[in-house]
């Protein structure tokens, strides 16, 4: 058992967090996010019914297409969970989009994934700078 202990707290910090996405990666995963948003309000507002569609399928799939391309490297079961979960989010908004076109005129369940797609985002935004930051102070 102290053999396992003592191989645990030879793992470093950048071994932890892994390899972080670059920066076209972040800028695609925030336009994405945006895209989301914009289309989320659009409806919500007002907006034009038929363009809000397509801006929001935009945005979900480059969040998916980023999530799926930039995977967890890092040694952490918990962030690797929390990172898998974060790409269910990506997913679930893709349902959302697919409910707006087969559904153009009822908004109850596309809301209902995007509004699911974002309590994930919030939770893994909120738990993975904390776990990170535990797993660090551990090792």
């Amino acid at each position: 058992m102290s053999k396992n202990m003592s191989e645990n707290s030879k793992i470093s910090a950048d071994q932890i967090i892994g390899r972080q996405p670059g920066r076209i990666a972040l800028a695609g995963m925030t336009i994405g996010m945006l895209l989301v948003v914009a289309g989320t309000l659009s409806p919500l507002l007002g907006g034009h019914v038929s363009l809000y569609r397509w801006i929001y399928g935009a945005g979900a799939l480059l969040l998916l297409v980023m999530r799926i391309l930039t995977p967890y490297t890092g040694k952490s079961l918990r962030l690797k969970r929390l990172y898998r979960i974060e790409s269910w989010a990506a997913l679930f908004f893709c349902v959302a989009t697919f409910f707006m076109f087969y559904q153009p005129g009822i908004m109850r369940d596309w809301l209902v994934f995007t509004l699911a797609g974002g309590a994930i985002q919030i939770y893994t935004s909120i738990m993975i700078p904390l776990v990170v930051k535990k797993e660090t102070a551990k090792h």
